[in-house]
């Protein structure tokens, strides 16, 4: 194992170990108010990951000290990571009720509360990375994410992605849709409600638990992110088979969410900033993952018996026709899905158009032709 690769997993599971520890005892009223106080303003975030968490952490501390730096000093921002203040799942209730101020996580984490959120983080075979991106900026999905989001009290941004995830780490070969019955498996969003209804039981394990749960036989699989972020959780050592495509999520974007009220106060000059902050920290977020992939993947092919494996044919037909279902129930059942629902997929017909022609054309012509 490099010891670049060793560096990532000793920072991510330090943190990890010690992210619980006393959230329980925390009360709300450790989240006060923002304070002014000779003209510097004191915010705290939250997170749903541990700190220092490859991607995803460390992005969201980037954020925390570009935005007091766009400030100018006239905010101060306390950092905390999952667990420290409040529990990893229970971020969205902390900004939204006001103890805490700002936070960075995935939408479909609070799809308890709305189910229309899934379409802002991702759904099998829906937008890709770039897609995702496009939607949210000039197709109106920002506009759609803000009405879903306010009612409870939040005002969100796009803070990224991890590109497109892999399918997952699993205990034993899938050759066949019967593989997967009765499969014990940790995967998150709409992608777990496909899976339940083709004989999976799914598993939502918080991120910092998701070692412990493989290593233990708790579960079966594991679907988290991509090769960056599995070897630096040491999930190379714990399951034999890498799955891909990743067609659970082709795209999961991450937020930065602020309090609707602090988001209010803000003179324009600070609420510019929180977006310059956002839309730097999605460049930066996204150029992290696909780098730190690459790298990653290439380390552990060389350094493990880890076997890539293809997910077969009839598994990935089951998906995509078994999503189509999903998305048909939800939406009869709910108004604000139905509407979220349309949007998307009027523009995700458009790419199923396009991308032939553009970056698909061009990844299977450099696979197939180029030699270097």
């Amino acid at each position: 194992m490099s010891s670049r690769i060793n560096r990532d997993r000793r920072r991510f599971m330090a943190a990890g170990g010690t992210a619980a520890v006393g959230a329980a005892a925390v009360a709300a009223s450790a989240f006060p108010k923002p304070a002014l106080s000779q003209d510097v303003l004191r915010l705290n975030m939250i997170m749903a990951w541990p700190k220092g968490a490859p991607g995803v952490g460390v992005n969201a501390e980037r954020f925390a000290r570009r935005l007091e730096r766009l400030s100018g000093g006239r905010l101060e921002i306390s950092f905390y990571g999952a667990g420290e203040l409040v529990p990893p799942f229970e971020v969205l209730d902390a900004v939204s009720g006001g103890t805490a101020h700002l936070a960075h996580s995935s939408p479909y984490y609070w799809a308890g509360n709305s189910q229309a959120l899934h379409f802002f983080t991702g759904i099998p075979f829906g937008l890709t990375a770039n897609e995702c991106a496009a939607w949210l900026a000039y197709g109106g999905g920002q506009e759609l994410w803000d009405e879903v989001y306010e009612p409870f009290g939040v005002k969100p941004f796009f803070a990224g992605t991890s590109g497109t995830q892999f399918g997952g780490w699993f205990n034993k070969e899938i050759n066949s849709l019967e593989d997967l019955q009765g499969l014990r498996f940790r995967i998150a969003g709409l992608g777990g409600e496909v899976m339940r209804r083709l004989g999976v039981s799914p598993v939502m394990t918080p991120p910092a638990e998701i070692p412990v749960a493989l290593a233990s036989g708790a579960v079966d699989a594991v679907e988290w992110i991509g090769p960056w972020n599995d070897v630096a959780f040491g999930l190379q050592r714990m399951a034999k088979y890498y799955y891909t495509p990743g067609i659970m999520e082709p795209g999961p974007g991450l937020e930065i969410m602020i309090n609707s009220g602090v988001w209010a106060d803000l003179p324009e000059d600070l609420q510019e900033a929180v977006r310059t902050a956002a839309h730097a920290t999605a460049f930066e977020t996204y150029a992290d993952f696909i780098y730190h992939n690459t790298m990653s993947f290439s380390e552990m092919l060389g350094e493990s018996d880890v076997e890539m494996r293809t997910f077969p044919d009839d598994v990935m037909e089951a998906v995509a026709s078994e999503i189509v279902t999903v998305l048909d129930e939800f939406s009869a059942a709910d108004e604000t899905f139905a509407r979220v629902r349309e949007s998307h997929d009027a523009f995700l017909r458009k790419t199923l158009a396009y991308s032939p022609y553009a970056e698909e054309g061009v990844l299977q012509a450099r696979t197939k032709f180029l030699r270097l």
